[in-house]
């Protein structure tokens, strides 16, 4: 009886580690690393991604977007990340240059299945507009493309993912909510939305504002003449109660503008890069909302 002890014990903890062993062969592996191009793409995707990930932008907040330089480390930090998020329509093209250097690495455009705004004018006339995620309705497909490509990227949080991307796709409709109801107090005569970059195309389409701009899609010559009289001369027509300009850019050419329609400069907009965590538009919902503000404020309506 003695003797069968010791084998009963050793079978049992055979059991108990039978047991077990299940529980650490299901532990999930390390959080993947992520990158995004910039800093409105990295806060969209650390929201779907939760602890699931670790997530980082190519930029950083403030950068202007459309000519950015990367810097070798840039590119290094690219080819290290296991997934890389871009927008697409042609906002990269600095980024662009690089694919050949990182074919190995998983990729997905957040803009894929947007029906995109033409931007019509200039050399610009066949390309489209880029900046879709200024429309929050628009920024649902993008949360669903990360959705996708975190989960084919680490399958066994997929359950995660998905939960973050309800949860904040939830927090996008209850902004886009009041947004709407906030923007719709703007009378019909005064819904002119002047500002330097055509970088509001989605916005003023999804809150039916008209659109007014200096120049269409970035700002290498920051106006040309032509360009300022014709805006000049919309502006004289229209009379809105304020023009504005984007955080990244020159505001300078919009004054001069402002000053020669009799218009007042109602401040700064923030499209293609987030603030610091201090600033007024650290995550992409503040931004959003901060816009609102500055518009409603410099229109006379009920900006916070």
């Amino acid at each position: 009886m003695s003797r069968l002890l010791p084998r009963r014990l050793l079978l049992a903890a055979a059991l108990s580690l039978a047991a077990v062993a299940p529980a650490f062969a299901q532990a999930p592996a390390a959080p993947r690393r992520v990158v995004a191009t910039f800093t409105v793409l990295a806060d969209m995707a650390r929201n779907v991604a939760g602890d699931g990930a670790i997530v980082e932008s190519l930029t950083r907040p403030g950068a202007e977007i459309h000519d950015y330089d990367p810097t070798p480390q840039d590119v290094a930090r690219a080819q290290g990340a296991d997934l890389i998020l871009w927008n697409g329509l042609g906002l990269e093209r600095w980024f662009e240059r690089f694919f050949d250097r990182m074919k190995g690495t998983r990729q997905a455009v957040l803009s894929e299945g947007v029906a995109p705004i033409g931007i019509g004018e200039g050399p610009y006339r066949d390309q489209p507009n880029p900046h879709a995620w200024m429309s929050p309705t628009i920024a649902l497909t993008y949360v669903e493309n990360i959705r996708k490509a975190l989960t084919d990227l680490d399958p066994a949080r997929a359950e995660l993912f998905a939960a973050n991307a309800r949860a904040y796709s939830e927090r996008i409709r209850a902004v886009d909510a009041r947004l709407r109801e906030r923007l719709a107090a703007i009378p019909a005569e005064r819904r002119v939305l002047a500002t330097c970059e055509g970088a509001f195309s989605y916005l003023t389409q999804a809150y039916g504002l008209r659109e007014a701009y200096l120049w269409p899609i970035n700002a290498e010559e920051e106006g040309t003449p032509r360009q300022v009289r014709a805006l000049i001369d919309t502006l004289r027509r229209a009379k809105p109660p304020a023009v504005f300009c984007e955080s990244t850019v020159n505001e300078r050419p919009m004054r001069q503008v402002a000053r020669e329609a009799g218009v007042p400069f109602g401040g700064v907009l923030h499209v293609d890069s987030l603030t610091a965590a201090n600033g007024p538009a650290p995550t992409y919902l503040r931004l959003l909302e901060a816009n609102a503000d500055t518009i409603l404020r410099a229109f006379g309506g009920t900006g916070r």
